[in-house]
């Protein structure tokens, strides 16, 4: 059940579209941390008295000591009408007419033919994704499709705002129950044919926000929206890539070498995805169809943008794998997007040929290899 108490705002730390960081002062004396998420609740300002759901915190959970102001005592009411009749965050007391845009834009239905859309396990591959794209087609326009598998407020996301302000990416949309992002959309297909047609971007990348949720099981994370997201992106006529989840620092087996996540999808996925062959592990995965992709270095990728990212709070020196194979998923989605016809059919084609080019591993390197069995 949640937790919530009572504090009062002493400073606001720092703010931007969507979001403040707040000192506060906690009914014992104690100080702490917390967000407001200003197109739920609205702005705080000092010495406003405060309801903080304080749950996640007082589980010791990943928001990093942060509490969330569920209401600011200072009102007595909040009247922010949003564009439409479409709620987010349906049945709850936070419930929000944040409004859709496939109500207003139909090309929401269009297909996407050609488009490679790559699809992601964790928040953190997102930007390692957007680096190496923009790295290898500098002129390039890349969207970002963000689910509600996890955060479902973009507005929380330091490394979008990072990509945002550093023009790696042309656009966001937030999907599902996820909301704040340029344009807002109900389901994944849609978003994937607004991200397109509405942001004219030439690639995307899709995948939920920060705190991604685990059990430590084959089917208890939310990590598996990754095999609907592929039969989306095919099914609308784009080119599907599976960016593996790979570690060489993460000290739970199931998550070293080929993390069991990316196994499993690829038996779930009824696309046939792409995925670079990095790690070259990744060429064993069930049903995919590798390609030979050059990654860029992980290290300087994210250095020339200045992007700090790290991976369960790994950085890219902890757990290089991760990262390379990251980087190459968005090498690839440049790749494709510079092949000059446009069209699935002729890009199909010329990933034939380069899937001709795929190294072949020996008997003992597949007998050995590191993809662990369902």
């Amino acid at each position: 059940m949640p937790t919530f108490r009572r504090a009062t705002v002493e400073r606001v730390i720092a703010e931007r579209p969507g979001l403040q960081r707040l000192s506060v002062a906690m009914g014992d004396g104690s100080a702490a941390r917390a967000y407001a998420l200003t197109q739920l609740t609205g702005g705080c300002a000092p010495g406003d008295e405060v309801i903080l759901n304080t749950t996640a915190v007082e589980l010791d959970l990943g928001t990093g000591g942060w509490h969330f102001v569920h209401w600011n005592l200072s009102r007595d009411e909040l009247v922010s009408p949003g564009p439409d009749h479409i709620m987010k965050i349906r049945y709850t007391s936070l419930q929000a007419d944040v409004g859709t845009d496939e109500l207003s834009d139909s090309r929401c239905d269009d297909p996407i033919d050609g488009v490679p859309v790559v699809a992601c396990f964790v928040h953190s591959q997102v930007a390692a994704v957007a680096a190496a794209f923009r790295l290898h087609r500098p002129e390039g326009r890349l969207a970002y499709v963000m689910t509600d598998g996890a955060s479902l407020p973009i507005a929380m996301s330091d490394l979008v705002h990072d990509m945002k302000t550093k023009g790696l990416l042309c656009g966001t949309v937030t999907t599902g129950h996820a909301f704040g992002g340029d344009l807002e959309a109900v389901t994944v297909p849609s978003a994937l044919g607004l991200a397109v047609h509405a942001l004219g971007a030439e690639a995307v990348v899709v995948g939920m926000g920060p705190g991604v949720v685990g059990t430590g099981t084959r089917l208890g994370t939310t990590a598996l929206e990754v095999a609907p997201i592929l039969d989306a992106a095919e099914s609308a006529g784009g080119i599907p890539i599976m960016c593996v989840r790979a570690s060489s620092g993460d000290p739970r087996g199931r998550h070293h070498g080929i993390s069991h996540h990316s196994v499993t999808v690829a038996t779930m996925t009824h696309a046939r995805p792409f995925v670079a062959d990095t790690p070259e592990t990744a060429t064993l995965l069930p049903g995919v169809r590798p390609i030979a992709v050059t990654p860029p270095d992980p290290v300087e990728t994210l250095g020339h943008f200045d992007l700090r990212v790290t991976t369960m709070g790994r950085t890219v020196h902890e757990d290089l794998a991760f990262f390379e194979a990251a980087c190459a998923a968005g090498a690839l989605a440049g790749r494709i997007a510079e092949i000059p016809e446009t069209g699935a059919a002729p890009r199909y084609s010329e990933l034939s040929r380069w899937a001709s080019s795929v190294g072949t591993m020996s008997t003992e390197e597949r007998s050995s290899g590191e993809v662990p069995s369902r």
